[in-house]
């Protein structure tokens, strides 16, 4: 016979069990490490994610360490080497990983002020000079980002090469910055004539960010403003950027992970505000099969490579 006393405690096994499990992966993962792209300098990364690393551990329960990477390929290179719990990818840096191997699952997508899910690409040049358009760059110095940088040096090999143009041989010089941030400086102080970036609107770009901190001076120290750059090429739209956890973690600890960014727009408002400026909305859900067409991209360019060596 099944008693009221026979079903409360199969009812405490299972309450126990669920916890045993909860407490199980937390014993495994004590600490878990955050890292993050270097889309700009070390301190404003931290300025920028610190908050959320902190928010990150109070709602898991365990320690969440931020890793701001040298470049991209450390966090495609920290997740392989499982050592990167959580990773904040380009969608290039993300399809370069799961490409070549990596166990790593997206998430979470960024998600702009007008519910779009993508951005672009852009070169910039300044205003003063005389480059109207890319045909009047031949011979000069353009500067990229990261070789793995969807907006820094992707989605313009595939822009050029639509043209014609052959970066190594067009150019006088190909220079990769390192990050968006040094992307901006170099053309600012004539390092480049010409520079890909990220864009999002008129009034949300990496540009016009690093403007609102009074980063973006010419050589002699001048400050410049938005007006002072020139947008030459626009790109088609590419999807935006993903967080993904490696796939080996157990299950329960990726689904409270995942609930923990979806959540945090409410339950740490000023912390999720700092990671935009404000700009973006709440972040959406998202698929590896969501990256499928920047896989082929990247493909593409590789291939271009390939064929240029």
């Amino acid at each position: 016979m099944i008693t009221r006393r026979i079903i409360l405690a199969g009812a405490a096994a299972l309450a126990f069990a669920g916890s045993a499990s909860a407490e199980d992966w937390k014993a495994k993962y004590p600490e878990i490490t955050f890292a993050v792209i270097p889309a700009e300098n070390g301190s404003g990364v931290t300025e920028r994610y610190g908050p959320l690393t902190e928010y990150l551990t109070k709602e898991l329960g365990i320690k969440v360490n931020l890793r701001v990477a040298n470049d991209y390929a450390a966090v495609i290179e920290g997740q392989r080497a499982g050592n990167i719990h959580i990773g904040y990818y380009g969608p290039a840096s993300f399809a370069r990983a799961r490409l070549t191997g990596v166990k790593t699952d997206a998430f979470v997508i960024d998600v702009n002020a007008d519910g779009s899910k993508g951005y672009y690409s852009v070169f910039y040049v300044l205003a003063k000079s005389p480059y109207q358009k890319v045909e009047d760059l031949k011979g000069k110095n353009l500067g990229l980002v990261d070789p793995n940088s969807t907006s820094g040096n992707n989605m313009p090999r595939f822009k050029l090469n639509a043209t014609g143009i052959d970066p190594e041989t067009y150019f006088s010089k190909v220079v990769f910055t390192g990050s968006h941030e040094n992307a901006v400086l170099a053309l600012a102080q004539g390092t480049v004539d010409v520079a890909a970036n990220w864009w999002n609107a008129d009034d949300d770009s990496n540009l016009t960010r690093m403007l609102a901190k009074n980063m973006v001076k010419s050589s002699d120290g001048t400050p410049l403003k938005k007006e002072d750059f020139r947008i030459i090429v626009k790109s088609d739209l590419i999807i935006n950027s993903p967080y993904a956890y490696l796939e080996s973690l157990p299950d329960d600890m990726k689904a409270k992970i995942k609930q923990a960014f979806l959540d945090m727009p409410k339950k740490d408002p000023e912390a999720f505000k700092k990671l935009s400026d404000g700009k973006n909305l709440p972040w959406q859900t998202v698929t590896n099969a969501d990256y499928d067409k920047t896989i082929e991209l990247i493909k593409f360019v590789d291939a271009l490579r390939k064929k240029g060596s």
